[in-house]
């Protein structure tokens, strides 16, 4: 438990209560809503503690959620929880942090027998990915298709030869000697087809034994991850019923009991259930709580350094109505959360211009605090469409898990009145900000939607580049293809890919970074992104992405859709709308 000296300045604002997110879920008994904010003292203490956690690097070597509770004692002193998600460098227990759920020192030597079957299961999976023949395998398999594929060449202009041949010797010979020639030519054709059969030959009878190999040793990869899926399955089953939560009126639930239809891995290891029971089973006063992502993202975790995040949708959140219960009403003026007025836009704007990025440390300088507000900034709206401002780190359209149904639609379906009518229009990247148009009803989105297929929107967009780029401008000609083994990532395909187009223009050189408008010619999955960081394009990755080799440590991905000019379907007039760009 901690001072909040040790995270904030002593003259921050306490009495600053601006709301960014609420925590919240029904009682189980009552039905009651209940509800704990995320507020702006929360979040200030949050970046406290990612300065803390930026200066240590045994916090950067593993990806993971953090997440702060303040908190208050009968005498009205406020102190900090903090907590992490899972293990921390192995360890469930570390000093200053709040403990893990009880139940888990019940399962514990289970749980070593366990994990170190899966850590030697892990091991084997890697040795066998790298075996050696795999690259073997590769390097002559393009060896035989460079061989075919030169000795086709030479057959192709030989068949050209002797039809020449053919044509001039009909014509000059007696008919003997041409019955002669024509068998000679024939002769040499079926020569050559014999040869290109004897080195087809050769390749199956080299490469055969090492595909046989190589398909036997993916089968054992997949039998291994069966086996460790059920490992993993089988302990977390153990632990769960184990696991025993307690809210503020005092009742203890283990998991099993409170989610008896199932739970996915890591149930009761994140952040906010195991803050929430110890402030319950302590009589601690919660205040507000946030929660953060800090360190590496993977691919499927999609998460960004320093972003705040609520409730994840398939672990915390159903256990948020019984966590909450007992816990008296905290009231928030309405206008902290749920107004989007020009001031509060114009204060968001400021906020994000100035997380200043350093290009010598590679790291961002954060503010005090950058409230990310619940509504969807609305940039123009009518009867029949409307356009937001999507931030950075938000869907455009809920995802197919549980865990990624926050998004532009479902929030706004869930704030207007009309929401349940919306339909996403085009979508824009989760790691993207920028202009999203969705439609009203369904002769407004069919009539977008065919200006959209027929390349009639006009978009740009602005980017930041991770290093400099020569030329000033020019047109990226790149087809592009998703691997189905590899998703999400895009790459050039000249055989499989779409034909994709974009204009760039270089808008300014800031040190090492490269500022760039593009204007897509079309709307491949991840275009932009790919083409600027193939070699065949731009070469350079923007800023932030990691998928495609920035390793420079950002907040976000410096991509911004700043701007959509189409022909409004209804009023038969062009709207040109724009978002300024927050970096």
């Amino acid at each position: 438990m901690h001072r909040l000296s040790d995270f904030i300045d002593c003259d921050f604002a306490i009495s600053d209560s601006s709301c960014s997110y609420w925590y919240e879920g029904r009682c189980p008994e009552s039905g009651d809503r209940l509800r704990l904010p995320r507020t702006s003292m929360s979040e200030a203490i949050a970046h406290g503690l990612m300065q803390h956690l930026a200066n240590n690097d045994c916090y950067s070597s593993e990806g993971k959620m953090y997440g702060i509770l303040l908190v208050e004692f009968s005498n009205g002193e406020q102190r900090v929880l903090k907590a992490f998600s899972g293990l921390l460098n192995g360890c469930s227990v570390v000093e200053g942090w709040v403990p893990p759920i009880p139940g888990r020192e019940e399962v514990a030597l289970e749980e070593a027998r366990t994990l170190a079957q899966l850590d030697a299961i892990k091991q084997e999976i890697i040795t066998l990915k790298q075996l050696t023949e795999r690259q073997h395998y590769e390097t002559l398999f393009d060896e035989f298709e460079q061989q075919l594929q030169t000795m086709s060449d030479r057959h192709r202009h030989c068949k050209h030869q002797r039809q020449e041949k053919r044509q001039q010797i009909c014509n000059t010979l007696t008919p003997k000697a041409l019955t002669i020639a024509l068998e000679q030519l024939d002769e040499e054709s079926r020569q050559q087809k014999i040869e290109r059969r004897q080195l087809k030959r050769q390749q199956n009878a080299v490469l055969q034994p090492l595909q046989q190999l190589i398909a036997a040793t993916d089968v054992r990869i997949s039998e291994l991850k069966q086996q460790r899926k059920a490992l993993s399955c089988q302990l977390q089953a153990q632990m769960h019923a184990s696991y025993s939560l307690t809210n503020f009126s005092g009742r203890s639930r283990s998991l099993q009991q409170l989610m008896s239809g199932g739970f996915p891995t890591g149930t009761g290891d994140c952040c906010a259930p195991k803050l929430l029971h110890y402030a319950a089973t302590h009589n601690l006063k919660p205040l507000a709580m946030a929660e953060f992502w800090w360190g590496a993202s993977s691919v499927n975790q999609n998460k960004i350094q320093g972003e705040f995040y609520g409730a994840c949708a398939e672990r915390c959140q159903p256990l948020m109505g019984f966590l909450l219960s007992g816990l008296r009403r905290i009231s928030i003026p309405n206008k902290d959360f749920h107004t989007t007025t020009p001031f509060l836009l114009s204060t968001l704007t400021h906020l994000h211009r100035s997380n200043v990025f350093d290009s010598n440390e590679k790291r961002c300088n954060f503010p005090a605090f950058s409230p990310i507000k619940a509504e969807i900034p609305i940039i123009y709206q009518d009867e029949w469409l409307i356009a937001v401002n999507k931030p950075a780190g938000l869907l455009s359209v809920p995802g197919r898990y549980r865990d990624r149904q926050d998004s532009v639609l479902s929030r706004l379906r869930h704030l207007l009145a009309d929401g349940m009518a919306l339909a996403s229009v085009h979508r824009l990247d989760q790691e993207t900000s920028g202009i999203l148009l969705l439609a009203r009803d369904r002769q407004t989105h069919r009539q977008l939607s065919q200006q959209f297929q027929q390349r009639q929107v006009h978009k740009v967009y602005e980017a930041i580049l991770s290093g400099a780029v020569t030329v000033e401008q020019g047109v990226i000609d790149l087809p592009l293809w998703g691997d189905p083994e590899n998703r999400p990532e895009q790459k050039v395909d000249w055989q499989h890919g779409k034909p994709s187009l974009t204009h760039f223009q270089v808008m300014a050189r800031q040190g090492d970074y490269t500022r760039v408008e593009f204007t897509p010619l079309t709307g491949r999955t991840h275009q932009l992104r790919v083409h600027a960081a193939d070699v065949r394009g731009l070469g350079v990755a923007i800023l932030g992405d990691q998928l495609y080799g920035c390793c420079a440590v950002t907040r976000r991905l410096h991509l911004h859709a700043r701007e959509l000019r189409f022909k409004h379907p209804q009023l038969e007039k062009t709207l040109h709308l724009q978002a300024n760009t927050p970096f």
